[in-house]
């Protein structure tokens, strides 16, 4: 029997309903906040992701420049990855890794608007 059963993951950042907003347009779903300090995104099938305030945030760093880790990154499937990476690109992600052995690799690396990395990984 497991100890406890998942709630969510959290992410700091600066601007809560800002990245509220950008993963609602990468995965759609539905936003709720009880306060301007702590939105959550409830995406299609029921998984949460959930946006915390965090005045003194810093993103963390990728690759690791030898300070510090990723801390947590989240993978996302998509059917056409030219089209996913068209569409993060232009809703204010970052590339951190873009593909650069001719389309071949499953997937690709990307910063949100608060720097927290995400991949976006071929099904």
């Amino acid at each position: 029997m497991p100890i406890a059963s998942y709630c969510l993951v959290a992410l700091d950042c600066p601007d809560p309903a800002a990245l509220a907003a950008f993963y609602q347009a990468v995965l759609g779903g539905e936003i709720a906040h009880d306060s301007d300090r702590w939105y959550e995104l409830t995406v299609p099938g029921g998984a949460r992701i959930a946006f915390q305030e965090a005045p003194g945030h810093r993103p963390p760093r990728w690759p690791d420049a030898g300070d510090g880790s990723q801390q947590a990154h989240l993978d996302f499937e998509v059917e056409d990855i030219e089209r996913a990476q068209e569409q993060v690109l232009a809703l204010g992600a970052t590339a951190l890794d873009l593909d650069d052995r001719g389309g071949e690799r499953d997937f690709r690396v990307y910063a949100d608007p608060a720097g927290h990395p995400f991949c976006l990984c071929r099904q």
